[in-house]
């Protein structure tokens, strides 16, 4: 017999009634798995063409690339069940991303830094909306 802690929890009401947050937050995050796909895939065709001057660094930056993309894709398809582990992960990449944009736009200004810098703090705002929290925290919702 399946556990049932383990099956989804639709949103109350069915699909339509996610809250606007929860979908901006969901594109948010996939903004950023579609970068993290794109980025691995760049340096990928980098060390296939010859252009990496480390195959090792490359090689990692490819699987560390797919690997936090495929972390934050399970996280939107949790967000969008209700689920309330797929918060955490969510979290703790923005924080990270905070942390290295700011690292870079202090080794010199440049445009990428800043819209990761912004994209992190909406995301980190938007899974702390009460919304947002309601919604993916089962024990939250009314029972229908």
């Amino acid at each position: 017999m399946p556990d049932p802690s383990h099956e989804p929890v639709p949103p109350a009401g069915g699909s339509g009634s996610r809250p606007p947050a929860l979908l901006a937050l969901v594109v948010g995050v996939g903004v950023e798995v579609l970068a993290l796909v794109g980025g691995a895939l760049v340096v990928l065709v980098e060390l296939a063409s010859g252009g990496s001057l480390s195959v090792g660094v490359s090689v990692f930056l490819v699987l560390f690339g797919l690997g936090i993309a495929a972390v934050l894709a399970a996280s939107v398809r949790g967000l969008l069940r209700g689920q309330r582990w797929a918060r955490s992960p969510v979290a703790t990449w923005q924080i990270l991303q905070v942390v290295v944009a700011i690292s870079s736009l202090q080794a010199g200004a440049s445009v990428w830094p800043v819209v990761a810098l912004v994209l992190a703090v909406t995301i980190v705002v938007l899974l702390m909306l009460r919304p947002v929290v309601a919604a993916t925290t089962p024990d939250a919702r009314p029972q229908g």
